[in-house]
């Protein structure tokens, strides 16, 4: 808490730059937050999509409609989709959001989710629910909030849908994915979600909320326990991927 308050202090009393290129902002901007310049300059991805991962499919891959990568795996989700790609500014805003306490950033960074749901019309009228993805507690206290919860707070508000945060729940620690080689990932989130009240789950379709999807190894794995609880769909919409 005194962490953010100290951020947000510092915002007030130092004049505004931006978050990105770190000049001084000037109008306009993004929620006073990234230049307009920065802001253009985010990476987007464009159909076609991957029918599994959302990643945008190169010509070659057009026919099966997947791509090589998918094609390799065994993912429990029935869909992802996301906005940006992870790389280059969206990368380093992500970074901030999660790692220098800056929740505020949830509200632009949301915006982009919002307006991909919307451009390629996403069936939010047949998603009974959207849940974040948990963290665990010790990664709570480190952070002092959950992005995946900011993310989907402000998506649930947009389209009216209930926000269930405590219907999927982090049963042990695990190390970052990102210290990890693809081949661990799956290994390391494995058996590390739990369903804390399998009636609210049984025949819903549920939207899954997180910030980046890299290998799909976490969302895979609490897909597989919503599943597991009676969940009828499960789509996930990261920021980036």
């Amino acid at each position: 808490m005194l962490r953010r308050f100290m951020n947000s202090l510092t915002d007030i009393v130092y004049p505004k730059i931006c978050l990105c290129c770190k000049e001084k902002l000037i109008t306009p901007s993004v929620d006073e937050l990234i230049c307009s310049q920065c802001w253009r300059k985010i990476d987007k991805n464009l159909p076609p999509f991957c029918s599994c991962c959302g990643r945008h499919l190169d010509k070659k891959n057009l026919n099966k409609s997947i791509c090589p990568a998918c094609l390799k795996k065994n993912l429990h989700f029935d869909r992802a989709f996301s906005p940006c790609k992870y790389n280059g500014i969206m990368q380093g805003l992500i970074h901030q959001f999660k790692y220098s306490g800056k929740d505020h950033l949830g509200k632009p960074l949301s915006r982009l989710m919002i307006s991909f749901i919307k451009e390629y019309n996403l069936p939010m009228e047949y998603m009974d629910m959207i849940i974040p993805m948990p963290l665990h507690r010790t990664k709570i206290r480190q952070r002092e909030f959950n992005q995946a919860e900011v993310l989907g707070n402000f998506i649930s508000q947009e389209f009216n849908k209930v926000l269930n945060k405590d219907a999927l729940k982090r049963s042990r620690f695990t190390r970052t994915q990102t210290e990890l080689e693809f081949g661990q990932r799956h290994l390391n989130v494995k058996d590390s979600f739990s369903v804390s009240d399998e009636g609210r789950i049984k025949g819903k379709n549920i939207l899954l909320v997180d910030d980046v999807l890299t290998s799909g190894a976490t969302s895979s794995e609490a897909a597989l326990n919503l599943k597991k609880s009676g969940a009828n769909i499960v789509f996930v919409l990261t920021l980036a991927n």
